[in-house]
């Protein structure tokens, strides 16, 4: 068996602490071209790695989206297979629950103001019933974006493809690729332990 060198393993290490400590100073607040620049220096992750429930946050970049995922109620993505995604996890009462996709209006996200998301939020628990399924919604598959090949998932019945960049062993920079779109949208995963 092959064993990795220890400078090789520290500096792997060391990537993924200056790799964090950025995204930690872009979560303050960013630009597009700031978050495009972390996005391009990250390594690439395989999708056969991303199993597991994983929390979601936005990275705030001027995007028509800032806030409307967190106003909303959006907890993360769950990955059970490659095969079998929950691309859209909400939380309503404690309970983590898949949300059909199709039933949310995403095409005109950009324009729904953010006190009526909220509101969206607070009916969660009302709402929770007509929004949920219990099937996957989308696929994992390594994927050509932007010059290298990497994890990102596919809706399965919306225009849109969510790549992802490994930030460390835990936490993920996503880039959201919906046609038409002016530009991408950011937001980061942090798996569950």
């Amino acid at each position: 068996m092959h064993r990795r060198s220890q400078p090789a393993a520290n500096n792997d290490r060391m990537a993924d602490l200056d790799a964090a400590a950025r995204l930690t100073e872009l979560q303050a607040g960013c630009t597009p071209d700031d978050a495009l620049a972390l996005f391009d220096a990250l390594p690439t992750v395989r999708s056969v790695d991303l199993t597991g429930r994983w929390t979601g946050s936005e990275l705030r970049t001027g995007h028509p989206m800032d806030g409307l995922l967190t106003a909303s109620g959006w907890y993360g993505k769950q990955f059970d297979s490659t095969e079998d995604v929950h691309p859209l996890l909400f939380s309503a009462d404690g309970e983590v629950f898949a949300v059909e996709p199709r039933k949310l209006p995403v095409a005109v996200a950009d324009r729904i103001p953010l006190p009526v998301m909220e509101r969206v939020r607070r009916a969660l628990p009302v709402l929770r019933p007509v929004l949920r399924t219990r099937k996957p919604r989308a696929r994992l598959r390594d994927v050509e974006f932007r010059g290298k090949v990497s994890a990102a998932m596919i809706y399965d019945h919306l225009p849109i493809i969510d790549v992802f960049r490994r930030v460390d062993e835990d936490t993920l920079l996503g880039a959201m690729d919906q046609r038409g779109a002016e530009q991408l949208y950011f937001f980061v995963l942090r798996r569950e332990r």
